[in-house]
């Protein structure tokens, strides 16, 4: 079933409330977006109902949903219990440093992990001079460009892993984009923080006054144990609800060992989380009609270049969860390039453990078994592999581009708006209740994210895509 576009229109209009109705009335907006966000998420529900008499699909993405807060919340409380202190005024290069910091860990900890980690200690560290730009370079940096190098840092790249990618493709394709995309942001960030550095003698006190302390201090330390839980949790899919489990196990334990003056003095609260609980869940059920029609759809869009590849999946990874958008280009490539032929000779390959090539195979079925059995060498051992696993060798060995180009555009362009990553909208929401003036949804996307990320963003296709 294909849904009219017409039902695209409550999540388009909860787009438009949360970009407009903050900037007209503010008051209102905080004390009525939980109404807005679920009025628009049961008209959703309730077209599904009435046009097809079936909930499934609001039903799959409700899984999914859940799956995500459960993530989102564990990782915001267990980083609330590790309190980090920077005892020195910040300065640009010393920013440029955190940030840097702040992309490598993504990659270890997630976009998520490391911004919940490191928000508190940006926001302190800069408290003497903190700026709106501040926080929006945290945002393109460690929540989302910071994250492109393992799996483990983004959703989309995760996927892709779980669908059959090797660990280490990530890296060893992503890693040029990543150096240049996160040199320039940090080389950007640092032109424009010198350029708003200001001293007076009341910073000159204050920075003397913390001198005689130790450059860092940190408490609660030990809560990285309940992080790396949920980490590895993350890779647990069978039996069900077994990955969810840990994750709150992990959470709960956080916060019940955690002291209280370690929530005060990190300023915890539960605020930031329920503020995202509510609105993802209207943007989650309200984007189901968008995606339900991307899935028959994205196959005869006429994508046949890597560099359409890159630009539809990063803007549609923009306002759209980048997990399955992700999927629905990855599984547009393969039936647009994957040759069936090719897969059952491969297949027989496969059955014969390698020790024999297929009668007329081709020089792309020998490439694509070199290729699995390269990433997997179990499957060869075990003598079998499925249509998906040998398609995606196939990919990685003749159309590799293609996949680089929507590992690329599902990551980086999750910067463009608040939406396109989990970890925007909670650092916008932290930031915002520490006192800094936060652009509007709009504002964010004209003022900071176009001007900004447009020329990366056409850089990148120019260096690597343009083919």
């Amino acid at each position: 079933m294909s849904p009219h576009p017409y039902a695209f229109a409550p999540f388009l209009l909860l787009l438009l409330s949360i970009a407009v109705i903050p900037h007209f009335h503010k008051k209102w907006w905080e004390s009525h977006y939980p109404l807005l966000a679920l009025g628009f998420a049961s008209l959703t529900a309730i077209y599904y109902l009435v046009a097809f008499h079936d909930l499934t699909p609001v039903y799959g993405v409700g899984k999914e949903y859940v799956s995500f807060m459960i993530l989102i919340g564990s990782l915001f409380i267990v980083a609330g219990g590790i309190q980090i202190r920077i005892n020195r005024r910040s300065t640009p290069i010393a920013n440029v440093a955190f940030l840097l910091l702040g992309a490598v860990l993504s990659n270890l900890f997630g976009t998520t992990g490391a911004a919940m980690i490191l928000i508190r200690p940006f926001l302190d560290f800069n408290s003497n001079r903190l700026r709106a730009y501040h926080v929006v370079f945290f945002i393109f940096i460690v929540c989302n460009i910071g994250g492109a190098l393992t799996p483990v840092g983004d959703p989309p790249l995760l996927l892709g892993y779980l669908h059959g990618i090797p660990f280490i493709w990530v890296v060893q394709n992503l890693w040029p984009i990543w150096v240049i995309a996160t040199g320039l942001m940090l080389l950007t960030f640092y032109v424009i923080d010198s350029k708003n550095v200001h001293h007076n003698k009341t910073d000159q006190r204050a920075s003397e006054e913390i001198l005689h302390k130790p450059l860092i201090s940190v408490k609660g330390l030990y809560n990285l144990v309940f992080l790396g839980l949920i980490l590895i949790s993350v890779f647990i899919s069978n039996p069900p609800f077994v990955r969810e489990f840990l994750m709150l196990l992990a959470a709960a334990a956080s916060y019940f060992t955690t002291s209280t003056s370690v929530h005060q003095e990190n300023g915890f609260e539960f605020g930031p989380i329920r503020e995202v609980a509510i609105l993802f869940l209207g943007i989650f059920v309200t984007m189901v009609p968008a995606l339900q029609w991307l899935e028959p759809n994205a196959s005869v869009l006429g994508l046949s270049t890597p560099g359409q590849y890159y630009w539809g999946s990063g803007v549609l990874s923009s306002i759209l969860d980048s997990a399955p958008t992700y999927l629905n280009f990855l599984t547009a490539s393969m039936g647009t390039f994957v040759d069936p032929k090719i897969v059952h000779q491969v297949m027989q390959m496969v059955q014969s453990h390698g020790t024999r090539l297929v009668e007329g195979h081709s020089e792309e079925a020998g490439r694509t078994f070199a290729v699995l059995a390269s990433a997997h060498p179990h499957l060869i051992a075990q003598g079998s592999a499925s249509y998906q696993e040998i398609s995606i060798a196939y990919m990685l060995a003749t159309r590799e581009v293609f996949l680089r180009g929507i590992s690329a555009g599902s990551v980086i362009f999750g910067a463009v708006t608040y939406i396109g990553n989990g970890p925007n909208w909670i650092v916008k929401t932290m930031a915002e209740r520490s006192g800094v003036s936060m652009p509007g949804f709009f504002d964010y996307i004209i003022r900071y994210a176009l001007p900004i990320l447009l020329p990366l963003f056409l850089l990148i296709w120019l260096l690597f895509f343009r083919i």
